[in-house]
Order: C-alpha cells, then sequence, then structure tokens
C-alpha cells in the first residue's frame, strides 16, 4: 500500500511552542510518523508521511486533541501518497519563524493577500494588468512553472524582500499574483508586499500542489514538475511522482 504524506502549515499564535515540541514528537513516534515539522511562535509547518490510518489519527490529533487545543482546528493539509517512505527519520524542531523572511512586519495573521481559488487561477494570471510571481527558490522556478510567471531568482526565501523592493517595486504593477508550492510562503510575502506599499496582492490558494490535485491537465497553465522537499523530488499533476526535468538556472 503507497504511504500518505501531509503537507501542513498554520499561521496562529503559539507562545507555548517550545514546550509543544516533545509532546508533539512523541505523537509522531507512537503513530510511525517521520518527516519534518516546524513549530515557532508563529505558527506551524512541515512534511510527514506515514500510514493512511497514522496520518489521519496525527491530523485528527493536531486539530482536536488537547496539545493544540483546537488553535489548529481548520487546519488543511495537503495529501498525496508516495510508493517508498519518503522521509529517512522524524525532525520536530523549533524557530524563529516556520517560513523566514525576516520582516517583523509580515504577519499572516493580521494581513495576507486574497485566495484565489485553482479553478479561477487561469483566468486571473491571463489578465494583462496582473503581474505573476514565483515566490519559490530559483532551483525549484527550474524544475516547472507556470507560463509568463516571474522569476525572482532568490537563492533563499529571505531574498524576496530584495526583489520586492527593487525589480518589483520598479515594475509598479496594479495587481501581483503570487504563488509557491504549498502556500506558506506566499502568505508570508504577500502579507510583506501589503506592508510595504502594493495595494492589490493575491495569492493561489494550496500552492501549485492544490492546482495540479485540482485543474485537469488539459486545462493546465502549469509546465514541467512541481520540486518537494522530500525524497520524491517531484510531482505532477493528480499529485503522481515525477521524473524531474532539469534545467540549468
Amino acid at each position: 500500500m503507497p504511504l500518505a504524506v501531509a503537507a501542513l502549515y498554520k499561521f496562529v499564535a503559539l507562545p507555548d511552542f517550545r514546550a509543544l515540541q516533545a509532546p508533539l514528537r512523541d505523537l509522531c513516534a507512537e503513530l510511525g510518523v517521520t518527516g519534518t515539522l516546524l513549530l515557532a511562535p508563529e505558527g506551524i509547518n512541515g512534511t510527514v508521511a506515514g500510514e493512511s490510518a497514522a496520518i489521519d489519527a496525527l491530523l485528527e490529533g493536531l486539530r482536536f486533541g488537547p496539545l493544540f487545543d483546537g488553535r489548529l482546528s481548520d487546519i488543511e493539509p495537503k495529501l498525496s501518497n508516495a510508493e517508498a517512505q519518503p522521509f529517512k527519520r522524524l525532525k520536530v524542531r523549533l524557530k524563529r519563524e516556520i517560513v523566514t523572511l525576516g520582516d517583523p512586519a509580515a504577519d499572516p495573521t493580521v494581513r495576507t493577500g486574497a485566495y484565489v481559488a485553482p479553478c479561477e487561477w487561469n483566468a486571473l494570471i491571463a489578465r494583462d494588468d496582473v503581474v505573476v510571481v514565483d515566490v519559490r527558490n530559483a532551483f525549484e522556478v527550474a524544475m516547472g512553472s507556470f507560463d509568463g510567471a516571474v522569476n525572482p531568482r532568490t537563492k533563499r526565501f529571505g531574498d524576496f524582500k530584495g526583489f520586492a523592493a527593487g525589480t518589483l517595486a520598479g515594475a509598479r504593477p496594479k495587481t501581483v499574483a503570487l504563488y509557491c508550492t504549498g502556500g506558506i510562503r506566499c502568505e508570508k510575502a504577500s502579507s510583506h508586499l501589503l506592508a510595504n506599499g502594493f495595494s492589490d496582492v493575491c495569492q493561489l490558494k494550496g500552492g501549485i500542489l492544490k492546482y495540479l490535485e485540482e485543474v485537469d491537465p488539459a486545462d493546465s497553465l502549469w509546465r514541467g514538475s512541481c520540486f518537494v522537499f522530500d525524497e520524491r523530488v517531484a510531482l505532477g499533476h493528480g499529485l503522481v511522482e515525477q521524473t524531474p526535468e532539469h534545467a540549468d538556472v
């Protein structure tokens, strides 16, 4: 049987994030779940894999168990499958940010870009007044992207601030449409843009993974494969494991 893989995140105040580390690790270990989970004052982020029943039990515990006391009740994981275990071990780490941008003004719990459903994404990015920006790192973009998207050519997510202040601000776009793998980087990037003078910012809800899951390949504007941070390396339409087409960055 294929293993279940859950990519998840939520921005939510976790002032007790340090105290959550050990019991969260114990819960995952008890269920035989492997992968990486990050805890920070601003929330949780990570990807984990295990037997389908184990992932279901973990998600149930995160949403409704006593550990998070309802703070993750509305978390929306992206689920896919893997033929082999994509993670060698379990890691539960403490971080300053669950996705590192380094801008205190970028707070997705306060404001973030408008969400655009995958079924509405094609129409949005086809508009002449929209600048579409890939928020991922350059090596990820090299494997696949949406037609016409701007590649900021970043080596790490923290570099997005320089791109936003320079190239993007200089272009003065009316509307900025952001996308990334699962949505978390867009949450931070859109909040950063809104805090720095951009007025019309939107983002692909659920990221590329949700788009590949829901949009028919015949209607898709996605080209190439989507890099994922595990041993599957890349996914295609239907979230099927795919051999990536490597390109020069």
